[in-house]
């Protein structure tokens, strides 16, 4: 399985510290040791690192401690996939470096999706139960962005920000990401301009990536060679899960194997594709349900239900409730 390790950087806490952050006392309110302050190298599960960034929003009491800790990305750099990003040729270089290599620094898969006139990165944590925590997204869309803006020297004028949450923060948020904000989406993603991927990173170092791409590709091919084809085919059907479900063909190619193949190591493996499917998908009912005001009849769609009634079976197969039925008692 994948290795469920989340590093909490030593410059991370101490910039905690500086915002103001009382970093014991929300090690404490999340029940995680006091001992991680001072670790060689401190790690956590997904579960405790959702359960530190609830209390962080829990004691820190202010909605912009997400944002003011992503931005450190402006003058401090906490990892080998970030540096790489920082020295990239350019923007679009860098996302996509961002892309392939963040899962090597923990479970999080970075997405970019390009259209003619956008460029919408989206993250995700792949071991996760429930929503991210919203400073969590906060600081990880901060961070994104600060990244953009210090790699290419420019104030970058982004298309929007999708949040998969209620309506909260938004004076807030748009006076820090100087776009247009919505909530109650299917996805949490921040989403620049395309003709922005092209501009010049005045970071750039092709000599300190020369030393550092070659390590970062024997680390993923290690790591694919080590993940389950479950783990795979779950990941490639949750990022495509906005309106339609991939089919197996689909998903077959892009793990460069044929659909029979693919099939058949499922079934060695104790699943199928279909089972693989219905869990994707009640993981994601749940989130939607729980995180947004989506309407059902919005969520089945994203899902790639043909049919509301289809869905409705489908939930209450899972939960024992219908999704309206579900949300109620998850609000209460």
């Amino acid at each position: 399985m994948r290795a469920d390790q989340i590093p909490l950087s030593r410059g991370a806490f101490a910039r905690m510290a500086a915002v103001g952050l009382d970093v014991p006392a929300v090690l404490a309110q999340a029940g995680l040791s006091l001992e991680l302050m001072s670790a060689a190298r401190p790690v956590v599960t997904t579960a405790q690192f959702f359960g530190f960034w609830h209390a962080v929003e829990a004691i820190g009491q202010d909605p912009s401690l997400g944002l003011r800790l992503g931005d450190g990305t402006r003058t401090e750099v906490y990892d080998m996939v970030t540096a790489a990003a920082l020295h990239a040729g350019n923007l679009g270089e860098a996302l996509d470096k961002l892309a392939r290599y963040k899962r090597l620094t923990c479970p999080e898969d970075v997405v970019v999706e390009l259209n003619r006139d956008e460029a919408a990165v989206s993250m995700r944590w792949m071991l996760a139960e429930g929503h991210t925590p919203r400073l969590l997204v906060d600081a990880m869309f901060a961070s994104n962005f600060a990244l953009a803006e210090r790699g290419t020297g420019r104030h970058l004028h982004l298309r929007r920000l999708e949040l998969t949450r209620r309506p909260a923060e938004g004076a807030l948020l748009a006076a820090h990401f100087r776009c247009e904000l919505r909530f109650n989406a299917p996805q949490d993603r921040i989403i620049y301009q395309r003709s922005d991927l092209e501009l010049p990173f005045v970071t750039r170092d092709d000599s300190h990536l020369t030393r550092v791409l070659p390590l970062l590709e024997d680390s993923l091919r290690e790591q694919s060679a080590a993940t389950p084809l479950r783990d795979k085919v779950w990941n490639v059907l949750a990022r495509g899960m906005r309106g339609g479900h991939l089919r197996m063909a689909q998903v077959a190619d892009a793990l460069y194997l044929s659909p029979r193949t693919l099939q058949r190591r499922l079934g060695e493996a104790g699943t199928s594709y279909q089972q693989v499917l219905d869990q994707v998908r009640h993981h994601l009912a749940r989130r939607l349900l729980d995180a947004t005001d989506l309407d059902v009849g919005e969520i089945a769609f994203l899902l790639g239900f043909e049919e509301l009634n289809s869905f409705h079976r489908a939930f209450r197969q899972w939960e024992g409730a219908t999704p309206a039925r579900w949300r109620q008692v998850a609000a209460s």
